[in-house]
């Protein structure tokens, strides 16, 4: 099916993150009918931080490999890795030649601050003209960043789909209010992130979500499952909780 089709069946899509080849796979032969990228465990797997802009080439690589599956797959670039629109233009464009269906374009910053809305809007435009095939999932960390600002992302979800955007993502949004207003204001396809207790999928269904995403669940789980059979075999206890994301940038940044 069409990637853009998977966005208005009568359930939401549940898009699994794969960080890698094997994980891709596995999620696909699952029975999963498209996947995505998880950038905290692209960045992590190369022993490097999330959310700093130094994974473009492990990111291309992957998207590379992943194209071989048969199942559309959208890719997490990010801020696009450089402040220059031509330059995440030409990103998108470079994906788009593999068979990529999407990306993710995110407008938070390392420094914990937002993109000004006229420079995302901008970069929005200019991936779009450069590759309009491409599901452009327009993600705004105005809940991910600090106090979550509902004025700010109903601000944002609205400007990025007049702008072109193909669907817009808010991470952290959690209450009924919030998700309703979103999907109000902006007239494109909306995802929410997974939050285990806080974003039950059935409850998203019922108020028209159309894309739930697992983020960085699945790789922090898969750690946590690597860690605990490598403790069993010295019969360790091996019960112990999954790193948070936190938990994986300590993990990265301290070596």
């Amino acid at each position: 099916m069409d990637f853009r089709e998977l966005h208005r069946g009568d359930r939401p899509l549940v898009l699994p993150n794969a960080w890698d080849f094997a994980s891709g796979a596995a999620l696909v032969q699952a029975g999963f009918p498209a996947i995505g990228t998880t950038s905290l465990g692209v960045a992590a797997a190369a022993g490097k931080s999330d959310a700093t802009g130094d994974t473009r080439a492990e990111t291309l690589a992957l998207a590379r490999a992943l194209s071989r599956l048969p199942v559309p797959v959208t890719v997490d670039v990010e801020g696009g890795f450089s402040d220059r629109a031509a330059d995440v233009a030409d990103l998108v464009t470079e994906l788009a030649s593999f068979g990529i269906a999407g990306i993710n374009l995110e407008d938070g910053r390392a420094d914990g601050t937002l993109a000004p809305l006229d420079h995302q809007l901008t970069v929005i435009g200019a991936v779009k003209r450069a590759a309009p095939q491409v599901f452009l999932n327009a993600r705004t960390d105005t809940f991910w960043l600090g106090d979550p600002d509902r004025d700010e992302t109903l601000r944002r979800a609205s400007a990025y789909a007049a702008a072109g955007a193909d669907g817009v993502f808010v991470p952290g949004i959690v209450d009924d209010a919030d998700i309703r207003a979103v999907l109000e204001a902006a007239d494109v396809p909306l995802n929410v992130l997974y939050l285990p207790g806080k974003t039950e999928y059935e409850r998203l269904a019922r108020l028209g979500v159309h894309r739930v995403s697992t983020g960085s669940l699945p790789f922090r789980k898969a750690l946590q499952a690597a860690v605990a059979a490598a403790l069993g075999v010295t019969g360790a206890d091996g019960d112990r909780p999954a790193p948070s994301y936190a938990d994986v940038q300590r993990l990265v940044s301290d070596r």
